[in-house]
């Protein structure tokens, strides 16, 4: 008797060291095949002398928004695409170029960021379910519309306000206090919604869902992993609805991207119990307003 009880108890713990293993393997194994696809895709188009060249003045611009998205957005669970986009729309790159770079490095940020988050036990499962498959579909159709059928240009101003708008709600929420928890009603609705906002504007996923779920009163530590690495999947799935429909430009500014949010994910996961979350919170909203006024001021 005692003996089949061990062996229930270590197929039970396999299994469960196996179902482990899955949140780390996944990315891992759809980052890995995304490198091979774009390598043998798109390696004519670079050349050794192109690559050196690629690291200038402006990289290195593209490669402090990525750490600063990243940590932003790996401690506070939400800003990473509003502070990225609003970056370099400010900077003058345009909105498709700016949504498809923030979308395709997020398939690598948000990779490295969901295995530090899992690493540093910060992940409801049940959570990251409920999410996934709303935020994908909501993420593909936004995807579509903008590199298919909206024209970028046209909606820059938009997009601006936009963002003004999902700063107004990150202030808005750093300043409320007494919480009260409550169950959170429609979490599909609010994926879907949160996944085709991030698409169409550059960001919003964060601003959306995790200021939604926080407001809810649901934990800040599990609620911001868990949005972190349901947040994989939508990223990957624009990206590639990008890919599709609208190619691959702004190497410099994906590279640059990819490189600064993965060296600062791991460092955004050790800091999302130990830093203060209202100044920050209303810093980044600020921060973003401001940029945000300036590519509308540009376009005036």
């Amino acid at each position: 008797m005692s003996k089949e009880l061990k062996t229930i108890t270590i197929n039970e713990k396999s299994e469960t060291t196996f179902k482990e293993r899955l949140w780390v393997v996944i990315p891992v194994v759809l980052l890995v095949g995304l490198i091979s696809t774009l390598v043998y895709n798109h390696h004519t188009e670079f050349s050794w002398d192109g690559f050196i060249a690629g690291f200038n003045q402006e990289f290195l611009i593209f490669f402090c928004i990525g750490v600063f998205a990243q940590l932003v957005d790996g401690t506070l669970g939400m800003g990473y695409g509003a502070t990225s986009t609003s970056f370099l729309l400010a900077y003058g790159i345009p909105p498709a170029i700016s949504s498809t770079g923030v979308h395709v490095a997020e398939m690598f940020t948000t990779g490295a960021s969901a295995i530090s988050h899992h690493r540093f036990g910060n992940i409801n499962k049940k959570l990251v379910r409920h999410l996934l498959i709303p935020g994908v579909l909501g993420s593909i159709a936004g995807a579509y519309l903008l590199s298919d059928v909206i024209d970028g240009d046209a909606i820059k101003p938009y997009i601006a306000v936009y963002m003004i708008a999902l700063a107004i709600i990150i202030i808005r929420k750093a300043m409320q206090k007494n919480i009260i928890k409550k169950k959170t009603k429609k979490l599909g609705v609010l994926a879907s919604f949160g996944g085709f906002m991030d698409a169409v504007g550059g960001g919003g996923w964060g601003p959306i869902v995790t200021s939604t779920l926080l407001g809810n009163g649901r934990n800040p530590r599990y609620t911001i992993g868990s949005v972190n690495a349901a947040e994989f999947a939508v990223a990957f799935a624009s990206g590639v609805t990008f890919m599709l429909f609208g190619g691959i430009q702004g190497w410099q500014v994906i590279i640059g991207l990819i490189l600064g949010g993965v060296i600062a994910a791991p460092i955004a996961a050790i800091l999302v119990n130990r830093i203060k979350r209202k100044p920050m919170m209303i810093l980044v909203g600020v921060l973003i307003i401001i940029l945000s006024l300036k590519t509308l001021f540009k376009l005036l």
